[in-house]
């Protein structure tokens, strides 16, 4: 398995389950309170299910939506780490959505590089 392949399954994943939290999970209910952004959770929810899907079609079927929904992911998570930031989590609490945007860039990095 390659780096590209080993990095999209990561991140499918993992939004699956962070997508099915957004609707679920009273702990993010209470954290989209915290940001003052509860009207965005469902969205949020749907974004991330519809990106972690994009992975793994784009990784097998067409490497455009590979890198539309990686690119869209590190757009949401750079998103994520932004209104950590505005409401002044510490470090701790920011650096998942900050990771989880770079995984997604290098994911379309490495799209880019590989098929484009």
């Amino acid at each position: 398995m390659d780096l590209l392949t080993a990095l999209t399954w990561f991140s499918s994943l993992a939004f699956v389950y962070f997508g099915i939290n957004c609707f679920y999970s009273e702990f993010i209910k209470s954290e989209f309170m915290r940001y003052s952004l509860p009207q965005y959770r469902r969205l949020t929810g749907y974004l991330q299910l519809l990106g972690a899907i994009g992975l793994l079609v784009g990784l097998y079927v067409s490497p455009i939506i590979l890198l539309v929904a990686s690119i869209g992911l590190s757009m949401l998570m750079l998103a994520g780490f932004i209104v950590r930031l505005k409401i002044k989590d510490n470090f701790i609490k920011s650096s998942p959505a900050f990771t989880f945007a770079a995984i997604n860039l290098l994911i379309a990095i490495k799209t880019i590089s590989k098929y484009f």
